[in-house]
């Protein structure tokens, strides 16, 4: 593929931004003993990150397609690293009111954040062509999105063994890695003076695309959402099951967080080899991924005192079935929209999948005591996930041939 060392910069920054909220999920227990606050209060940690992130990536999403998606992304990893240094330092140095100036670093963060990982959709559709190279691209971006995923536990539960909270101060570090690496290796083209347009008339561009394609984006704005809902949900409950149940904690734990995550990570990477132009493939690995998604969070339920094996198994399983639809729904949101209004329509659909992940572990740490109930809510939610895929999700004659 053209472009290797572009996107290999590009793929550094859904690393890096996964790393900075995945990450804390296995020291979510630790960081709730040094500070002293509840299991919500340690869920906030992740949500409150998520959560900002929701309200300022369609505004990140407009600015990039008015100035250009570059000096954008660099603006929000500058910012993401900024928030970094506020609660790695906070964490290091203060005695009080230590849980609030980490919790405002994470705000920050958030907000740098928005302008940082949904902007490289948008970009990695402007910098091909051919339908199948942004397919591949982005299965390679998700990839890299889920490969931080398998590597974040592994990584925050080591690095919490040698200071329980570096996993919140290295993120400044690698922030200005990825920053180094999109300055020099990420090249694209000018954007035309002529093609800025005023908000008034972007906005009415905006209507009209929801005006045509309204019937499948609201379904994969709501997959998108509810798939990241879920994942982050049941990482959440399984965190606390491995230590509070099993008591394993450290490296093992990592390793063990880490088998449903790799699953997620080696489906998205073939399914973005495999799916190429052909759209009518993206819908029903979106309709097998969710389906298979709703019988494991099903099955987690119905076994979920029968011990360790069989939940990480039936996990790993979910994982597999979350990599099927990822990519498949990036592919689509990305090669249905024109590359003017790319930008905001991506981000307004990374910010649906925002409020999945504020909202996962929050659910989860409220239904600590109640986890039958809440993989039965998991199970419903994905079910109504495969019959939006199947129903709303309907492309063309003219789009379904590669």
């Amino acid at each position: 593929m053209k472009k290797r060392w572009d996107l290999a910069a590009l793929a550094s920054i859904p690393l890096i931004m996964t790393l900075a909220n995945s990450m804390l999920i296995p020291v979510l227990p630790l960081l709730q003993k040094k500070l002293h606050i509840s299991a919500v209060q340690s869920s906030l940690i992740i949500t409150v990150y998520a959560a900002i992130s929701i309200v300022f990536i369609p505004i990140a999403g407009y600015l990039s397609d008015r100035y250009g998606r570059k000096i954008i992304i660099i603006i929000g990893l500058s910012i993401a690293a900024l928030g970094g240094l506020i609660a790695g330092l906070a964490a290091w140095l203060m005695d009080s009111h230590v849980y609030a100036v980490i919790l405002a670093g994470r705000f920050i963060q958030g907000i740098g954040a928005a302008g940082a990982f949904p902007i490289v959709i948008p970009l990695v559709g402007d910098m091909f062509d051919k339908e199948e190279e942004v397919s591949s691209g982005l299965g390679m971006i998700e990839t890299s999105n889920t490969f931080g995923k398998v590597l974040s536990p592994v990584l925050g539960a080591a690095l919490a063994l040698i200071v329980w909270f570096l996993p919140l101060a290295i993120i400044p570090i690698l922030s200005i890695i990825a920053i180094v690496a999109v300055l020099f290796l990420v090249k694209v083209p000018n954007k035309k003076r002529s093609e800025a347009v005023g908000l008034k008339t972007f906005w009415k561009s905006i209507k009209a695309v929801f005006g045509e394609n309204g019937h499948w984006l609201y379904a994969i704005f709501a997959i998108g959402c509810i798939g990241m809902l879920i994942m982050f949900g049941f990482l959440y409950n399984l965190s606390s099951v491995i230590e509070e149940s099993y008591h394993i904690e450290g490296i093992i734990k990592g390793l063990l967080l880490a088998i449903p995550l790799s699953a997620i990570c080696l489906a998205s990477f073939i399914t973005g080899k495999y799916v190429g132009e052909n759209k009518n493939k993206m819908k029903w690995l979106i309709v097998i991924g969710t389906a298979l998604l709703a019988i494991m969070m099903l099955l987690c339920g119905l076994i979920n005192k029968q011990g360790l094996f069989f939940l990480v198994l039936f996990m790993f399983a979910s994982g597999a079935g979350i990599g099927l639809f990822l990519p498949s729904l990036d592919a689509l949101i990305t090669e249905g929209i024109e590359k003017k209004q790319r930008g905001t329509i991506t981000s307004l659909y990374s910010s649906a999948r925002f409020i999945g992940v504020a909202a996962g572990p929050l659910l989860a740490s409220l239904l600590l005591g109640n986890k039958e109930i809440m993989f039965y809510l998991f199970t419903g939610l994905a079910l109504l996930c495969t019959g939006l895929a199947l129903f709303a999700i309907k492309p063309d004659k003219e789009q379904t041939s590669s």
